[in-house]
């Protein structure tokens, strides 16, 4: 059997009194949504796997392979915030650009790539547009077009359509779907919506308190929730001590 495509095992981490502690892992090839209320952990959870926060304990791997120690620009993970962190005063093609050379010494081949990349996301006719001339959406394009030519066999996904409006939310959320079927890419999106999770992903982990409650199919998890906890998140109006 192969190994997860990304492993949190052992994990704790302590910040200001709050405590996180969690065991996950996702198959190669897989998408995760990791769900639970405002404060739950999920963000922290994936700056630990990105590298952004050091654990108090335990190990983060990736096919099998150790990055505890390793900093966030090492890791063989890319993740996405909700801020896209494109560059202003480049041209989308550029900003897809720094994924394959942060100083943008660029061949033929690598242009090639990132106008392949831009074509993948649709974009193909903006290349030479600025950040500032594109709506939200297609910054966020211009943003999953750079981690595509990155190439790192893990996708991190922190929220990074909330802005958005649902209907675009949804094209997002069907794109990256799209894109990570092609790649081969093991993804793990944070979302605060559970029609996300329903919408996309294979499997959904249920976070609460810092701590990892429920991992299981999507279908079942969210369907016939059985823990007090989730039946709360998922319809805080719900007694779950009701008879």
């Amino acid at each position: 059997m192969s190994p997860p495509g990304l492993e949190l095992d052992g994990i704790t981490f302590e910040q200001g009194g709050w405590t996180l502690a969690a065991d996950l892992a996702v198959r190669r090839g897989e998408l995760l949504a990791l769900i639970g209320a405002s404060g739950a952990g999920k963000s922290t959870l994936l700056s630990l796997a990105a590298g952004f926060e050091r654990p108090l304990s335990g190990r983060v791997l990736v096919n099998g392979r150790v990055v505890t120690d390793l900093p966030p620009a090492s890791r063989p993970i890319t993740t996405l915030f909700q801020e896209h962190n494109l560059f202003a005063h480049l041209s989308a093609l550029d900003n897809v650009a720094l994924g394959l050379d942060p100083g943008l010494r660029l061949t033929a081949t690598d242009r090639r790539t990132a106008h392949e990349a831009l074509s993948r996301v649709e974009l193909e006719t903006m290349a030479r547009r600025r950040p500032g001339e594109l709506s939200g959406g297609e910054r966020q394009r211009v943003a999953i077009a750079r981690a595509l030519v990155m190439k790192r066999p893990v996708l991190l996904l922190d929220e990074p359509f909330a802005a958005l409006g649902p209907a675009l939310r949804r094209a997002m959320h069907e794109l990256v779907s799209r894109l990570m079927r092609e790649s081969g890419l093991t993804v793990v999106m944070v979302t605060h919506d559970p029609a996300d999770a329903r919408r996309i992903a294979d499997t959904v982990a249920f976070m609460d308190g810092g701590r990892i409650l429920l991992t299981g199919p999507t279908d079942s998890v969210l369907d016939a929730p059985v823990l007090p906890e989730l039946v709360r998140y998922l319809d805080p109006d719900t007694d779950p001590g009701a008879s």
